[in-house]
């Protein structure tokens, strides 16, 4: 169970597990529907709807063109940066739900930069048809600008926010509109679990420092 429980929370086996999924789904999407087709998983509340963006995570957008090519420059800036941590700064002994964490967000962030990267290039668009992979008159869009195909989502409720409310009064509401993928939701976990166990995380790292003052204080004392 021991070596089990090492092996899932390998940064490798975490980043190649995250990244399959989120690939393999994104591609069987993509090659199955067409945009803006959708189909219930669970009842009403549950659905694979495809759209894609051309920005950030959970359907955002960013400042056009330029914007999208800051966007996924910065993206795979942000992939080397967490990796270098990942595999070169993070201490071999870190705690395992560190480490977990970091690789979630890691292979989130692979795997969205891969859309943007690639899948321009490598398919056709998905307007009113279903893409076709590496066609012959090339894709739809040049290396780098790709979209990102989103599935996941959740409409778990709906309606119109009372009249007597400020601002909103009257107007339609859907909880949760934004649709998002396995990237998306690998980065969210990983971002949510740093931030709720970050005392138990960086635990050593506090008494590791802790131990070094002490030395200090003990060698200046003498």
């Amino acid at each position: 169970m021991k070596k089990f429980l090492s092996i899932i929370s390998n940064p490798i086996t975490v980043t190649l597990l995250v990244l399959t999924a989120d690939q393999w789904l994104k591609i069987w999407v993509k090659t199955h529907m067409m945009l803006g087709n959708d189909f219930p998983v669970f009842g009403n509340w549950f659905y694979i709807h495809f759209i894609e963006n051309k920005g950030m995570a959970f359907g955002m957008e960013f400042g056009g063109d330029w914007g999208k090519l800051a966007l996924s420059l910065f993206r795979i800036v942000a992939v080397f940066g967490i990796g270098y941590y990942l595999f070169k700064v993070l201490p071999k002994d870190a705690h395992k739900g560190l480490k977990i964490s970091v690789s979630l967000i890691f292979a989130g962030a692979i795997g969205n930069i891969l859309d943007s990267m690639f899948y321009g290039v490598i398919f056709t668009d998905s307007f009113n048809q279903i893409a076709r992979f590496m066609p012959e008159e090339g894709g739809y869009a040049p290396f780098l600008y790709g979209w990102v195909v989103d599935m996941f989502w959740f409409p778990l409720m709906e309606g119109n926010f009372p009249d007597w409310l400020p601002i909103w009064g009257g107007e339609h509401f859907m909880f949760f509109r934004p649709v998002f993928n396995v990237a998306d939701m690998s980065i969210s976990v990983g971002i949510g679990l740093v931030f709720l166990f970050n005392k138990q995380f960086f635990k050593k790292e506090e008494e590791v420092d802790k131990k070094e003052e002490l030395i200090e204080d003990q060698q200046q004392q003498v």
